[in-house]
């Protein structure tokens, strides 16, 4: 495998042995970074049986793209998505626009466009990246049934054959998303209890094709510009915007979650007829989008959160991604959070020059992403309830003064996704970099 210019391989290079648990964002992420690292026994253990990336669109945000940058990824990605520019909020029944934002500064203060695309596009960057590198091994089709951090290793199960082997690590990272075993089981150990938190919302993901809505010139615009849309109502939204070179557009709704019932249940395909009557008092361009989308495609989920846990590491094995800091989609971060979370495991592991201190490592790392992860998961929740506030209420209707007050150039915003001051601390944040100024004063207030 080719090592970058400038990188020195690891002490550890041949002899650390790593298994990641999950193939998502945060886990191929991990895999990716630890390869250009110079590692080279990588291997992931994923549930599915194929690699392919199911959803909708996502986001790639500046401090996402400099990640990818580094591992020559960024293109097999930016080329199959949109680079903005700009993002309005309007009122979900008028279709006033009540704030517009021209995006032309976020790649000049920033180095890199906002990008939206499929999430099976980001997906395959970080997949072939990680395949191309030769040292990542994808063992696919496989659950994790328990853990034993003792001894750092895990007892995996053939989803066809149902045999089950113990596999020993060095070291152990948990991807396994917002419903983590790991978590669950670290958790446990520690005398706390794991607990979900229900949101109260649930989310449709819809896919408006171009060929499908006839040319209407009311629908048009939304595949021919690079905008983003977000209409904003009582305890609702939708935000959307074009994907897959401008052939599809996404949107990605919040709202009160009425269908499920069942308490293991996450996903459920979805009713047409109750989603229309969810956004039935929506404009006449929305309602225009929601009517063309197959009844068979429906697709509803809960979007649930987890209260931030104290610790994300036990012994030689690490969490990442959802499983420890799970992201409402109102900031467009949970994805970047956890490809950052990969990229600073890949940084702080090459540090290492003895296996006895893998824990250490392990912690710098919390030490580097908890606070900012943390603080990304509390401003997105904070977010979503600012767009939901009752209608008429005095807080919208200084919301809704405060959007109209706001620069079409980049300031502040109420929405936060939009707003200069927090775009700043999430696309400027150099993980990697701060990762490397820092590993050394951390590492050495570890005891």
């Amino acid at each position: 495998m080719t090592i970058p210019n400038g990188t020195t391989r690891p002490a550890l290079a041949d002899s650390l042995n790593i298994h990641i648990i999950g193939a998502g964002m945060g886990g191929t992420a991990a895999a990716l970074a630890l390869a250009k690292k110079g590692y080279t026994n990588i291997t992931v253990w994923e549930y599915a049986s194929t690699l392919g990336e199911v959803g909708a669109g996502i986001n790639i945000t500046p401090n996402m793209s400099r990640i990818l940058e580094r591992w020559g990824v960024l293109d097999i990605a930016s080329n199959e998505g949109t680079a903005l520019d700009g993002a309005s909020v309007l009122n979900c029944s008028s279709d006033e626009v009540l704030t517009k934002v021209d995006f032309s500064y976020i790649e000049q203060e920033f180095g890199y466009p906002f990008y939206t695309v499929h999430r099976a596009s980001l997906q395959k960057a970080l997949v072939t990246g990680a395949q191309d590198s030769g040292v990542v091994k994808f063992n696919l089709g496989k659950q994790v049934v328990s853990y034993d951090f003792d001894q750092t290793r895990f007892l995996v199960e053939d989803r066809k054959s149902k045999e089950q082997e113990w596999v020993q690590a060095d070291v152990l990272l948990c991807s396994d998303g917002v419903k983590s075993k790991a978590r669950g089981e670290m958790m446990k150990r520690r005398g706390e209890e794991d607990h979900v938190e229900d949101t109260g919302q649930a989310a449709y993901r819809i896919l408006v094709k171009r060929e499908m809505i006839n040319e209407d010139p009311d629908l048009v615009p939304f595949f021919e510009g690079s905008h983003s849309y977000r209409w904003i109502g009582e305890k609702r939204h939708i935000i959307a915007y074009p994907i897959s070179s401008h052939n599809v557009f996404n949107m990605s709704t919040a709202h009160p979650d009425r269908r499920f019932v069942e308490a293991d249940t996450w996903t459920a395909s979805g009713s047409k007829e109750e989603m229309l009557d969810m956004f039935h008092d929506f404009c006449p361009r929305v309602q225009k989008l929601l009517r063309l989308v197959p009844e068979g495609e429906v697709l509803e989920w809960k979007l649930r959160v987890h209260a931030p846990i104290p610790n994300w590491i036990d012994g030689a094995a690490a969490l990442l991604g959802d499983a420890c800091h799970p992201t409402l989609p109102h900031l467009a971060q949970g994805a970047a959070q956890a490809v950052e979370d990969g990229a600073v495991l890949g940084s702080v592991l090459a540090r290492l020059t003895d296996k006895k201190d893998i824990n250490k490592a392990l912690r710098v790392y919390q030490e580097l992403r908890k606070p900012h992860a943390d603080w990304a998961v509390a401003t997105a929740a904070s977010n979503g309830k600012g767009l939901h506030l009752a209608k008429g209420s005095a807080a919208a209707e200084e919301r809704d003064k405060l959007f109209k007050e706001a620069s079409a150039s980049g300031g502040s915003n109420p929405d936060k996704a939009i707003d200069k001051v927090t775009q700043s601390k999430l696309y400027s944040h150099d993980c990697v970099g701060n990762a490397e100024a820092k590993y050394d004063e951390l590492f050495a207030q570890m005891t």
